[in-house]
């Protein structure tokens, strides 16, 4: 994936809080599917972000996300071009586990000039977010479908096969 525009694919959380892992074991399993020379691996807080997707054509980030659909459910969405509207959920907020949200981190992004052109959330429904290693088996189940839904992205495979 080195050649043509600039990808990065970021898998958010962490692998110590349950479900909370099922972003960071999805770019693992990208990179290794995708190889070197990709701009792929996990991402603790979305702050970290900042830096890292400078002026990238696509950010796809991968997370766990809440919701009342059923565990293992995927959720892609696109983040608009224009600003967010609206106030920022509030740092630890329950929509969130990060202290500072994709939302804010790319509303900041934004105002400094650094942000992607595009970004796609792809969320993994969680139930299990308490301590402790290993995922939940429909998290579990839905990490090989994200992979495969991530690397089967247009503009991935385009670069796959330049």
């Amino acid at each position: 994936m080195s050649t043509g525009p600039r990808i990065v694919i970021a898998g958010l959380g962490s692998e110590y809080r349950r479900d909370d892992g099922a972003g960071v074991a999805v770019a693992r399993a990208l990179a290794d599917r995708l190889g070197p020379g990709s701009d792929i691996g996990p991402v603790g807080e979305p702050l970290d972000l900042l830096g890292r997707w400078d002026g990238a054509e696509l950010a796809v980030l991968v997370d766990t996300v809440r919701s009342a659909d059923p565990p293992g459910t995927i959720q892609v969405v696109e983040l608009g071009t224009a600003a967010p509207t609206g106030p920022a959920p509030a740092a630890g907020s329950p929509r969130s586990s990060h202290g500072i949200g994709l939302v804010g981190v790319l509303r900041l992004a934004r105002a400094i000039g650094t942000a992607p052109r595009r970004v796609v959330l792809v969320g993994i429904v969680g139930s299990e977010f308490g301590a402790g290693e290993g995922l939940s088996p429909a998290v579990r189940r839905a990490v090989t479908e994200a992979v495969d839904l991530v690397a089967g992205l247009p503009e991935i495979e385009a670069v796959r096969c330049a």
